[in-house]
């Protein structure tokens, strides 16, 4: 018997400002995938802003949904260490936020890298930092590392600020998987982080392209694993009792073993 009612796969961006219209931010939804676009406005894409209020008001009805994002959901624990940050989500993400207002008004990624705004420099990570999660998924890179092809750190440090965003609107009717535990309440909907190149080439591209694909690609692997009967599986990696004591903290990939 499957645990979810819909599926909804996304490819992220972290180009831009909140605001931008990115042609980079693709969502997938639906038994047989189709392409989500944003309300009928001037912008032609989704903006991450117009994306976070679309979910919120999706994971406000009822069908129990699970989403898919591309992109880190915390970082390593040498960070926690390096900043003194207990080790719980919800204070990363304040802390977070506090330095990296990514979420603000006409603010880029790199205005807060460069120093033009927030306080970046305070809480920054190098690129041989990595997830334990990032050592077990192929070609996975660190959420440090920047101005690389495949890079997910400027996706990464625009999208954490929505998650609270989401968090603090929704409450405990969505579960963000891990860090609400490994195993999801009955009937809460469930956000997780997700790497596409996981399933990328396992369907045909068809027509679309590399960010329409990667998030057809999420929320197909979804919606299958789950009709299959086989999704709790990997709600519950086979880890160490300290592999999952650290991705308690760091988060986990699903779909990584």
């Amino acid at each position: 018997m499957s645990i979810f009612d819909r599926y909804i796969g996304i490819d992220y961006s972290g180009a831009e400002t909140p605001e931008s219209s990115l042609k980079g931010l693709r969502v997938y939804t639906g038994g047989a995938p189709h392409e989500v676009n944003p309300p009928p406005s001037p912008r032609k894409y989704w903006t991450r802003r117009g994306l976070a209020e679309w979910l919120m008001a999706i994971l406000r009805e009822t069908p129990r949904t699970v989403v898919g994002i591309d992109h880190g959901f915390s970082f390593p624990l040498t960070y926690f260490e390096k900043y003194g940050i207990m080790q719980n989500w919800d204070i990363f993400l304040d802390d977070f936020c506090a330095h990296w207002p990514t979420d603000s008004p006409h603010t880029y990624v790199d205005f807060i890298r460069d120093g033009i705004c927030g306080k970046g420099a305070e809480r920054l990570g190098e690129r041989r930092w990595r997830r334990v999660t990032e050592t077990r998924a192929p070609r996975a890179r660190s959420v440090f590392h920047f101005d690389v092809q495949g890079s997910v750190a400027k996706s990464t440090h625009a999208g954490i600020p929505w998650l609270r965003y989401l968090r603090r609107a929704l409450g405990s009717s969505v579960h963000f998987w891990p860090f609400d535990g490994w195993t999801s309440r009955n009937g809460s909907h469930v956000v997780a982080e997700v790497y596409p190149s996981l399933w990328r080439s396992r369907y045909p591209n068809e027509d679309r392209t590399r960010d329409q694909q990667d998030a057809f690609a999420v929320c197909r692997w979804l919606q299958e694993t789950d009709l299959a009967n086989d999704l709790n599986r990997f709600f519950d990696p086979q880890l160490t009792p300290g592999e999952l004591s650290i991705a308690n903290i760091e988060g986990w990939i699903l779909g990584v073993s």
